[in-house]
């Protein structure tokens, strides 16, 4: 039997929306400031587990059909073949790289190859973290 978590489940979707924002801003920051593809990874996955909390594990399933177990293979490849990628310009193993460029609605902003290996950290941590949690959520 269900109990009724209305206020709960109202809340959370707020908190789920500021922790998910927090996280984007803290992935985007990451190779400037303190952040990046791990802290923001963890917060993500705390939004997640936050919202397995509230509501139930079919609507975790129904919202993000995602196996995380592919999510973290996906991130462990972007990550690797980000390092590797320097070996295509004789850099050494995990080089960075950036450019300023004129963008649209954002002006002058950095590009830099430190957020797609942030990208592969984010999906590993987030797959990783979810796998977990939903297995021992499970076993109940």
């Amino acid at each position: 039997m269900r109990i009724n978590d209305v206020i709960l489940q109202t809340a959370a979707k707020v908190v789920i929306f500021i922790i998910l924002t927090f996280s984007v801003y803290l992935f985007f920051a990451g190779h400037n400031n303190p952040g990046g593809g791990f802290i923001g990874g963890l917060m993500t996955a705390a939004a997640l587990v936050l919202l397995a909390m509230a509501f139930d594990m079919e609507t975790i399933r129904k919202v993000l059909p995602f196996n995380f177990r592919i999510v973290t293979a996906t991130g462990l490849l972007i990550a690797l073949l980000t390092g590797m990628g320097s070996f295509l310009f004789d850099a050494p193993f995990l080089s960075h790289a950036f450019e300023y460029r004129e963008l649209p609605f954002l002006g002058k902003t950095e590009l830099a190859t430190a957020v797609l290996f942030d990208l592969g950290v984010y999906l590993a941590v987030v797959g990783v973290t979810m796998t977990i949690i939903l297995f021992i959520g499970e076993d109940r």
